[in-house]
């Protein structure tokens, strides 16, 4: 395997599940993640959500229930993903969808303390 390879690992499937709440992502080296649709929502690299620096980073409640719509090549490096409360705008590169599998536990977690700091749920609004 080349350095490049070695550092940047090549997505070899991406598989929406049927209930559309789970996204599967196998790597070249091996490594294969389900990523939760909550998930990938809550931790989507739009601005929206990231904002334009660490300090905007925005916690978003309430997406327990958010399906994935679509999936959209963006040239051979990424894919955006339309969730069902029709956010569209994040784009998951190929090495920031390998981040998130890898960061899962420590990600949701950290997430889960967010949400908890904040007295904001998991759960849709009005429930």
């Amino acid at each position: 395997m080349s350095a490049a390879a070695a550092t940047n690992p090549w997505p070899t499937e991406l598989r929406l599940h049927k209930d559309r709440k789970t996204l599967t992502v196998a790597f070249d080296d091996s490594e294969r993640f389900d990523l939760a649709a909550e998930y990938l929502r809550v931790r989507s690299p739009s601005a929206e959500v990231q904002g334009h620096s660490p300090s905007e980073r925005r916690t978003v409640a309430g997406k327990q229930e958010v399906q994935i719509l679509e999936l959209h090549p963006v040239g051979n490096y990424a894919v955006r993903i339309v969730f069902d409360d029709m956010h569209s705008t994040g784009i998951f590169s190929w090495a920031y969808l390998y981040e998130l599998g890898r960061n899962r536990e420590s990600y949701w977690s950290d997430y889960l303390g967010e949400l908890a700091s904040q007295n904001l749920s998991r759960g849709p609004a009005g429930r």
